[in-house]
């Protein structure tokens, strides 16, 4: 039997992990990328500004992390997004169609009770990494 690597990312071009965890973990082929803030990398604070500010700097240090894993938004399989108010899901679609803007993956969306640093947004995927061919079922 095969060794599966596991391999850690971690990138400076994101905001640092709050907690104990990596910024994503990739096993075999696949990027697990953990909840992704709308934390400025340099400050570790939260941007200014509310729904949609939050889920732009959470989005852009999605980005940064699945390109230290050798992938991308083209190759995501899966987001979920955690919101502080599930009315916020208009503003935070806005920006996120922006991102994904085609091929979409799946995703879910919950509110929640309460997210790090009092947040109002945070983001996780699950990727692939490598080569990738995207085709739809008929």
């Amino acid at each position: 039997m095969s060794t599966i690597v596991r391999k850690l990312i971690s990138t400076v071009n994101a905001a640092k992990p709050v907690a104990p965890y990596n910024q994503a973990v990739v096993a075999d082929r696949t990027v697990y990328v953990s909840g992704c803030l709308g934390l400025d990398k340099d400050s570790m604070k939260l941007v200014p500004g509310g729904p949609t500010e939050q889920t732009e700097k959470a989005l852009e240090n999605l980005q940064a992390i699945l390109a230290a894993a050798d992938s991308g938004v083209d190759k995501v399989i899966k987001n979920t997004v955690f919101l502080k108010d599930l009315n916020d899901f208009g503003a935070v679609n806005e920006v996120y169609k922006r991102v994904f803007n085609k091929d979409f993956p799946a995703r879910s969306c919950f509110q929640v009770a309460k997210l790090p640093m009092d947040a109002l947004v945070e983001i996780e995927c699950i990727a692939l990494t490598g080569p990738v061919r995207t085709e739809t079922a008929k």
